[in-house]
């Protein structure tokens, strides 16, 4: 190292300018370590956000094609039949266009802005546990849970029942339709429960059927329901947490990974309050 002296000055001027342009040095010295720092922390940060996006992809891909009713709101009764939902006027539309057979149950509530729901017969009857399930459905994804009201009434008619022709003088809006004839009345409460559904083996009839194929998808129904068709559950109730914290909340109390999508997607509109444990067998 070479150092160079200035005739010029005496030895304490010599020294100080060395003294100064040590403190420079030394100022940027400590800028560039802080600029490394910084660096490699965003580059941390990248890493970590690079590992859950990758995560995430996996869970997504893991859950596999939508299947033809998760167009739909649905579940199993607990007594194995398979129940469909509107979402709105258009899958209100075609659940009652396309999806409804002579044998179904159709249920709606008392007010407007609630989706239809079918309880699928395949030429059974169901039980009354059956009914007052989908009666509870029709009313917690009704636009009650919004209101947050506690109960709200619904009805049940025979799918004939339902058409698409107004009174004279009156126009139908897309997804709604004229009610005729008698109705079975229900008080049913705004209540759900949310778990992972799992097959059993007593319904050979449900196993084998072409909605059965939904092992391990996230369903959303009547508490009775959801019981008796997954191992735990979590109860939820109209509320105003949003639906991002209350899926991760019932992700976290059920110990599962799915993609928290997949439970946004199912929960009812106008945000909900969780059950403070899962319950289940």
């Amino acid at each position: 190292m070479i150092i160079e002296i200035d005739l010029h000055k005496n030895v304490e001027q010599n020294a100080g300018v060395y003294y100064d342009a040590a403190k420079k040095a030394k100022k940027k010295l400590l800028a560039t370590k802080s600029a490394i720092e910084d660096l490699e922390r965003q580059l941390g940060e990248a890493e970590i956000k690079q590992e859950k996006d990758e995560k995430a992809k996996e869970i997504k891909k893991k859950a596999g094609k939508q299947e033809w009713y998760e167009k739909f709101r649905w579940f199993y009764s607990s007594e194995g039949f398979f129940c469909i939902g509107g979402r709105d006027a258009t899958t209100n539309e075609l659940i009652m266009k396309k999806h409804t057979e002579k044998d179904d149950v159709v249920f709606h509530t008392e007010m407007a802005g609630s989706p239809f729901f079918v309880i699928k017969a395949n030429e059974k009857i169901p039980g009354e546990k059956t009914l007052k399930e989908t009666a509870a459905a029709a009313a917690s994804f009704s636009k009650a849970w919004k209101l947050g009201v506690g109960y709200t009434g619904v009805f049940s008619v025979k799918p004939e029942q339902v058409s698409k022709t107004p009174m004279t003088g009156e126009y139908l809006k897309k997804g709604s339709f004229m009610i005729y004839g008698r109705k079975e009345r229900y008080n049913s409460e705004l209540k759900l429960a949310i778990g992972i559904y799992k097959s059993g083996s007593k319904d050979e009839d449900k196993e084998n059927s072409r909605e059965a194929n939904n092992e391990g998808k996230p369903m959303c129904g009547p508490e009775d329901a959801v019981a008796e068709n997954c191992e735990k559950y979590v109860l939820i109730f109209p509320g105003n947490v949003k639906s991002s914290d209350v899926a991760k909340d019932i992700m976290k109390k059920l110990k599962v990974k799915v993609h928290p999508d997949e439970i946004i997607r199912i929960l009812p509109a106008g945000g909900c309050k969780v059950g403070s444990e899962a319950k289940g067998r």
